[in-house]
């Protein structure tokens, strides 16, 4: 099966998976119609991973009263990505593959850990219609977003989506 591309202007396929309490759950209810922050991660077993959660932590709060979402996928079970993200303190959405039955067709195998076949980690910023806005590569940790760059994209996304963005003219 060839992997779809997932590039700026693309759309994202609208995955459907269990969510951390084992409902399933598609990406495109989740999106409802606010930006979303789509983000692939190794699992809660790796340290960079609970680096860059821990790193993500604060922009909830932002992300809640700025009609903006999170949504985080691994292939952890349900109940294991329930545990970690309870510890974490995170009120997002975590989406399981367990069964990996997108991970393939998104491109996102991570190579290197051949034995748990993770996803490669990777950060996405979508409209609510699923469009790509912007891609990160996070295999290497430099290659994650910052918050400072997700808050500059949701708010890209905001401003083109939302009709009253501008400062009313009298």
């Amino acid at each position: 099966m060839n992997a779809v591309e997932l590039v700026p202007g693309a759309r994202f396929p609208d995955l459907d998976l269990p969510d951390h309490a084992g409902n399933g759950r598609r990406l495109s209810e989740l999106a409802a119609d606010d930006p979303v922050v789509l983000q692939f991660y190794r699992g809660w077993w790796c340290p960079k991973e609970q680096a860059f959660f821990r790193r993500l932590l604060p922009l909830q709060d932002e992300a809640e009263v700025a009609y903006s979402r999170v949504v985080s996928v691994s292939v952890d079970p349900p109940a294991v990505e329930a545990a970690f993200r309870a510890g974490l303190g995170a009120r997002w959405t975590f989406l399981s593959d367990e069964s990996r039955r997108w991970q393939e067709r998104l491109g996102l195998v991570e190579s290197t850990d051949r034995a748990h076949r993770p996803y490669l980690p990777a950060v996405f910023t979508l409209f609510p219609d699923l469009t790509i806005h912007r891609a990160y590569n996070g295999y290497w940790f430099w290659g994650r977003p910052t918050n400072e760059e997700l808050r500059q994209d949701l708010r890209a996304i905001s401003q083109k989506l939302r009709s009253d963005w501008e400062v009313p003219r009298s």
